[in-house]
Order: C-alpha cells, then sequence, then structure tokens
C-alpha cells in the first residue's frame, strides 16, 4: 500500500512539473506588445496605409502599439527615422539608399509599397508617342529627384537628348505645374498621382498622354519604375523580429484592402486628410499601390538603384547599397 501511495505521488509529482513546462511554454509564446512608431508620406506611400491606420484607430488590431504619423515632406520624416523616433517610414524608394549610405547600414528596405506614379499628360491631342516629345515643352516638378532621373532615363533610351531635342520647364511644386496646364492651351507637364486625377477633375480637356511606368517597362530593362518602399532601423528589426512580420502582414493586408475595396478605401483617405475621396476613388487605381517583398523587391528595387546611380550617383548617397539593405521576410 505504501509503494501503491508512492507510486502515485510521483505520478502527481511528474504531472505537476508538464503542466508547469507547459505554462511556461504559452507564457513564452505570448509575446509582448511593442511600440511601433510609424510615419508616411502624403500621398500614394500613405494611401496604403489607410485600412492598417483605421484597424489601429478602431481597436480592432491590438497586437501592438502602432503609432501613425503622415507628413507633407520628406525632410520631416528623415531626421526623425535617423534619431530613432520612427522606427518605420514610408519614403521615395532613392531616399532609402541614401539613408542607408549616410546611416552606414543602420537602414533596411521592408518593401516596395508604391510602382511609378508619374504621367505626362497634356491639355491638347499632340502626344501618343515617347518620340512625340520631341520640339514640346513640358512643365515638371523634382529636378534633382526621381522624376527628372525617370524621365531622362526614358528619354535618352528612346534616342531624345533631354538637353537639346525638347524644353523641359522646372516648377518647384507640382502645384505650379498644373496651373500652367490649365492656363495654356496644349499646354504639357509631368504629372504625379493624385495630381493628374486632381487636374482632370479641374478641366476635361485634360487627358493623360503617357505612363512613364509602362514607358519604362518597353526598355526591357531588368529594373522597373519605382517611387516609395517601406524601410526600418536596423536596430528596431534586428531587436523586434516579431513586430516587424507582424507590422508587415498588417500591411499587405492593408494594400489588399485599398486595391480591392476602391469606395471605401476612398472614404478612409479623406479621412486621414492625404486627398478629397472625390480624387482618391478615380487616383487608387492609378496609383499602383503595390506590396512587394523578398527577392522580387531586391530585383526590382536593386536594378532601379542602378539606373539612378548612372544618372547621377547623388541621387541613391553615392553608391549602391549593399545585400543587408534589403529585408530578409520570414
Amino acid at each position: 500500500m505504501k509503494k501503491l501511495t508512492r507510486i502515485l505521488a510521483f505520478l502527481v509529482l511528474c504531472a505537476a512539473l508538464v503542466a508547469g513546462c507547459g505554462a511556461k511554454k504559452q507564457t513564452q509564446a505570448v509575446a509582448e506588445p511593442v511600440t511601433v512608431n510609424v510615419a508616411a508620406l502624403k500621398g500614394p506611400t500613405a494611401m496604403g496605409m489607410v485600412d492598417f491606420m483605421d484597424k489601429v484607430d478602431s481597436g480592432s488590431l491590438a497586437d501592438n502599439n502602432y503609432h501613425f504619423e503622415i507628413v507633407a515632406a520628406v525632410d520631416e520624416v528623415t531626421p526623425k527615422l535617423v534619431q530613432g523616433q520612427v522606427d518605420i517610414a514610408a519614403v521615395p524608394a532613392n531616399l532609402a539608399s541614401v539613408l542607408y549610405n549616410n546611416t552606414e547600414g543602420k537602414v533596411e528596405v521592408l518593401a516596395v509599397n508604391t510602382l511609378g506614379v508619374i504621367y505626362i499628360v497634356e491639355s491638347g491631342d499632340t502626344v501618343s508617342d515617347i518620340s512625340d516629345l520631341k520640339g514640346k515643352t513640358i512643365y515638371a516638378s523634382g529636378k534633382g529627384a526621381t522624376p527628372e532621373y525617370a524621365l531622362n532615363f526614358i528619354l535618352e533610351q528612346n534616342g531624345i537628348d533631354p538637353e537639346k531635342d525638347l524644353s523641359i520647364e522646372w516648377k518647384s511644386e507640382h502645384a505650379e505645374c498644373l496651373s500652367a496646364l490649365m492656363a495654356e492651351e496644349n499646354a504639357i507637364a509631368m504629372l504625379p498621382q493624385p495630381f493628374v486625377t486632381t487636374a482632370q477633375t479641374k478641366s476635361d480637356k485634360i487627358r493623360v498622354a503617357l505612363d512613364l511606368t509602362e514607358e519604362w517597362d518597353k526598355l526591357g530593362v531588368e529594373s522597373s519604375l519605382l517611387t516609395g518602399v517601406v524601410v526600418a532601423r536596423k536596430g528596431f528589426v534586428e531587436s523586434n523580429p516579431a513586430a516587424v512580420e507582424a507590422f508587415m502582414e498588417h500591411y499587405e493586408a492593408s494594400v489588399k484592402f485599398v486595391n480591392e475595396n476602391v469606395e471605401d478605401a476612398a472614404a478612409l483617405i479623406e479621412k486621414y486628410d492625404i486627398v478629397p475621396a472625390a480624387v482618391a476613388v478615380k487616383a487608387v487605381p492609378d496609383c499602383n499601390i503595390v506590396f512587394i517583398m523578398g527577392e522580387e523587391m531586391k530585383q526590382k528595387l536593386s536594378g532601379y538603384l542602378a539606373v539612378l546611380l548612372e544618372q547621377n550617383p547623388k541621387a541613391v548617397g553615392g553608391k549602391l547599397p549593399g545585400d543587408d539593405f534589403y529585408y530578409a521576410h520570414k
């Protein structure tokens, strides 16, 4: 009887130990919420996040403590990212490379979130092919940045000298190009979305003549015309791998929602003061909002940066980033 009692006691002790180990494993599996500070530029680079932001604001998504900020200019994002006030940011594709080089590799890119959004528009009907731009005047903004490099590359690849074969009048803001387009008959401008849609809501004479993303793709080069990417501080990624993966999962779902539910997304885009819903509902299909990660991201972005390096090394921070620039999705 005493032997039986000792056996039963031993079995109870084993069961208790197993239960304790199980509880410990379960406790370890539940990650503590992480504070994630996110910044995005006002425009297409922020549009894909609106469903994500709305879910956080409504309380239906609370696995981590997400704080979103939409800013009007790149200058507002860069110092915050470098100083650690922002953990993840949606920024222009070439700026990601500049940040990587300027911080000695302390920034990495998580995903491509916007392909090309640049278009040639006109208030007439004289342009249907890149060759039609010869001898014309184009109003444009973005000198010294991606719009200039992209336009020059496409023109040169089509045998057109940007300095001799046409006139490009550079304006300081997209709004100035829009004003010139509205003021002149048969005027031509290079504009990004959603400014294209804004122009068309003001005049039914304005038409899209060329999609520069399509023109880039026609060249057959191993790259794509890109606008925006999502970057993160390398220190944050290394310290919070689960939080980064969760962020990417939610962001990818948000991009899918925006592309598949344009009217609902447009209402959210207005809610977050990006552009009015009436503009957003027409612009979103042409904003090329995507979520591309892993090897495809690396292929598209590295090729694009190589083109910019050839155009102007300063555009990418002097040199191409190393392999550690590209986040390896788990």
